[in-house]
């Protein structure tokens, strides 16, 4: 619980508006962003850089790798020193690793630059929902996270088209550029509109030894490890998919890289609409109600596109998308708010640890994606429903803990 000043400084601080969803939503959206908006580019890429498609996996698996790490300092960075040092130092350093990955000269070089994204993406991502949780509780943060959902769903959805159009006009070097330059936007945004949301009463400066006894004391807490895990599992898929679709849809289905942009366009208005009706339904059945529903869709979607045809259409393919993206939008926000609430004085710390756990799994799905030797789509069915599986029985296993 709260105490009086800290619920009088939320009060006091920003309503939930637009302003504020369009910054929480940016800091969210750089990583993702960052990542998706290459996805059409892996050919020219490879041809320029003299790498194989299954080499250039390692543009994700390594940034997913040093972004999950690295979260594990920014948390307690975080509540020592507050969020605005870090958010804009970490926005410094994505930049300066765009510059690098944008003038790479070799595919080593490459990786270095996405390593250094990653360590700057980190802070962003991470605080942006501790700045959520910093400003909001409740509902009310529920309805926060859901609607930076909503917006952040642009940055998967309309960067491979970004990205295509770039690449194909002013060649793949100018997606980094346009990468650093939103980010520099970001940051102006943040400092002028925002700033620090965390009082200096509210910091806490723990030393290393108690900050990994605070991470021990969460991993070691039911009402934080088993949503958590949940919530990562079920984000696992949805990379896993971003991982995928370059084999599937251009590969497999013949599209090229400007159809595959529109492609994802056309899924964000599934996460759009997800996202507007989670808080509604959350406010009639239950927040946990609404994320369990939305956990079994999304073990659905799965299912479909594993036991499905073993080589499917593209009607086949969107459906089980379709589904499954529906059931992540109205899983996440409010699994995610579910997850924090009860850790507001450790929100930095939460936060990271949640980040940590998604971006640890989002690495594994991925790399197992492109190892196996299945078809990609039998592949992703596999893994999605194999994660939402497992997150639904934890999710499960975290109602009988909280309810009487």
């Amino acid at each position: 619980m709260k105490t009086q000043s800290e619920v009088a400084a939320v009060q006091q601080g920003p309503a939930l508006n637009g302003k504020v969803v369009a910054l929480l939503a940016g800091l969210s959206a750089i990583s993702v962003l960052s990542t998706n908006i290459i996805l059409p580019a892996f050919a020219q890429i490879g041809q320029e850089l003299g790498v194989t498609a299954r080499e250039l996996g390692l543009t994700l698996s390594s940034f997913f790798i040093t972004f999950a790490l690295a979260q594990l300092l920014v948390g307690p960075l975080a509540d020592r020193f507050g969020r605005r040092p870090l958010v804009l130092g970490g926005l410094a350093l994505f930049v300066v690793g765009t510059l690098v990955a944008g003038l790479a000269g070799s595919f080593d070089v490459l990786i270095a630059g996405r390593v250094i994204q990653a360590l700057g993406a980190c802070a962003a991502a991470v605080l942006a929902r501790a700045i959520a949780r910093d400003l909001f509780e409740g509902e009310t943060l529920a309805r926060a996270l859901s609607l930076t959902m909503i917006a952040t769903a642009t940055a998967p959805g309309f960067s491979p088209l970004l990205g295509s159009l770039l690449s194909n006009t002013l060649g793949w070097r100018t997606i980094f550029i346009m990468v650093g330059i939103a980010a520099l936007i970001i940051a102006l945004s943040y400092a002028r509109g925002l700033g620090e949301t965390l009082p200096v009463q509210r910091r806490v400066a723990l030393p290393a030894a108690q900050v990994l006894g605070a991470y021990g004391g969460l991993l070691g807490n039911p009402a934080f490890i088993l949503p958590a895990a949940a919530m990562s599992l079920l984000m696992s898929g949805l990379f896993a998919s971003f991982g995928a679709s370059p084999a599937i849809l251009m590969d497999g289905m013949g599209l090229s890289s400007l159809q595959t942009g529109l492609y994802f366009a056309a899924t964000v208005f599934v996460v759009f609409a997800a996202g507007l009706a989670a808080p509604r339904l959350a406010g009639r059945f239950g927040s946990r109600t609404v994320t369990a529903s939305g956990l079994a869709t999304a073990l659905l979607a799965g299912c479909l596109l594993w036991l499905g045809p073993r080589d499917p259409g593209l009607g086949w393919y969107s459906l089980s998308m379709v589904i499954f993206l529906w059931g992540m939008g109205l899983a996440n926000p409010l699994g995610t708010a579910l997850t924090l609430s009860p850790f507001g004085k450790q929100a930095g710390l939460a936060s990271a640890l949640l980040g940590f756990l998604t971006m640890t799994a989002a690495a594994f799905t991925t790399w197992l994606g492109s190892v196996l030797e299945f078809a990609p789509v039998v592949t992703l069915g596999a893994i999605q429903a194999t994660a939402c599986l497992i997150a639904l029985l934890l999710f499960g296993l975290n109602r009988r803990c909280v309810e009487p």
